[in-house]
């Protein structure tokens, strides 16, 4: 008997894309760095966070809207940007449709396997990320495209030091595809027909170029030769932040941050709204999980700019919580691969609707008939759970909603 396609929890989107996956390709996903710690601890950190519900006085009707950068977005989660999504023929525009779909906003890496321009004609509401890599007028000629092709906001990632080295071992990923490359992954690939079959049916092969990073009218580079381009980049500055701001114009997202000093000096960069993100533990292993730094962070400067999480988002209730704590959207990265690896763009909206469901149920227990209720009297906080990186004060007081106007808004 066939199996249902459907789902309820991320976690069993996991296990199918495990099992759908060649080993290669599901390790890519998984990713971590050294001891794997602060993977583990993006996710187990949540679970440390209880709730305090009420028992009468719910709402039969809850909104879960919000704008995030002044775009609307159906309910607080965003796609986060992930490169190479060669995971299914469809890629980042399978993951668009789905986004679209379910009336979210989805971030496009500018490591993606599909143009900027495919995507956005799948998901008009799309966040670009941008690396510090390249040239200047190379950074130009990037962000000038995915102006023209109609994104909405810059996502500038910063939170990356090219750590290496898995204590589980690292996913050996090729080059490029071809039929030599195909015969030594043969071993990996023919145990997982499925995965292959889909392919197969698409007449397509799994694509490891980045064509949003290639010149134009030139050929796109490999993953790995646009990987090096960036490694050997020299780091930016903030006064080299501030030029991508100026350069870019239009609402701009600082994806990294986890210290107060340095939330204040991306403010004073001119930024438009904060990622707190430790690049969902593929960086420096045992920096703390995002959702113990995020209340300094938004005491910090929530009043200034938008703040939003990103890391180890695994239930609608991980979203309650990052929102009672000061976020006003979070971004979910292996949430959406392993449902797109899964099935496709309905296993990305599976994964979607049970982000939302779960949300919903969090907000209707809370006794809230809106997500911009939520605050940290709802939670049950542990001693010592905040985390306060770089100086500044721990939160007292409740922090700023997300029912509050964005600070691009303001006068």
């Amino acid at each position: 008997m066939r199996r249902n396609p459907w789902f309820e929890t991320v976690a069993e989107a996991q296990r199918r894309a495990r099992k759908r996956l060649p080993n290669s390709v599901y390790g890519a996903l998984v990713a971590g760095s050294e001891r794997g710690r602060t993977l583990q601890n993006n996710i187990s950190a949540f679970a440390e966070l209880g709730f305090a519900p009420h028992v009468v006085g719910h709402h039969a009707e809850r909104d879960l809207s919000t704008t995030v950068l002044g775009v609307p977005t159906g309910f607080p989660v965003l796609i986060s940007p992930t490169g190479v999504q060669a995971v299914d023929p469809d890629g980042e525009v399978a993951v668009a449709r789905a986004a679209a779909s379910r009336g979210v906003i989805m971030g496009l890496s500018s490591f993606a396997s599909r143009p900027v321009e495919e995507v956005a004609d799948a998901q008009p509401d799309l966040f670009f990320q941008l690396y510090w890599s390249g040239a200047r007028e190379t950074m130009v000629q990037r962000m000038d495209r995915a102006r023209a092709a109609g994104a909405k906001a810059l996502i500038v990632t910063l939170d990356w030091s090219f750590s290496h080295g898995r204590d589980w071992g690292s996913p050996v990923i090729p080059e490029r595809l071809d039929l030599r490359t195909a015969l030594r992954f043969a071993p990996d690939v023919l145990p997982r027909p499925g995965w292959l079959w889909r392919y197969a049916r698409s007449g397509r092969v799994p694509d490891l170029t980045v064509p949003n990073l290639g010149a134009p009218g030139g050929e796109a580079p490999t993953f790995f030769g646009a990987y090096g381009e960036w490694m050997q980049t020299r780091p930016p500055t903030w006064d080299d932040i501030a030029w991508l701001r100026t350069e870019w114009g239009g609402p701009f997202l600082l994806k990294g941050v986890t210290r107060v000093d340095d939330a204040k000096r991306a403010v004073d960069a001119g930024v438009s709204a904060l990622s707190v993100s430790n690049h969902g533990g593929n960086n420096l292993d045992t920096t703390p999980a995002t959702i113990r730094v995020l209340p300094s962070v938004v005491e910090a400067v929530g009043s200034q700019v938008e703040v939003l999480l990103d890391g180890g988002i695994r239930r609608g209730g991980d979203v309650a919580k990052a929102l009672a704590l000061g976020a006003r959207a979070v971004l979910i990265g292996r949430a959406s691969l392993w449902g797109l690896a899964a099935n496709g763009q309905a296993g990305v909206e599976n994964v979607l609707d049970i982000l939302r469901g779960g949300l919903d149920s969090a907000v209707l227990g809370l006794g809230h008939s809106s997500v911009h209720e939520l605050g940290p009297e709802d939670l049950v906080i542990p001693p010592g759970f905040p985390l306060t990186l770089g100086g500044g004060d721990v939160p007292t007081s409740r922090p700023v909603h997300a029912d509050e106007p964005s600070p691009a808004a303001r006068p």
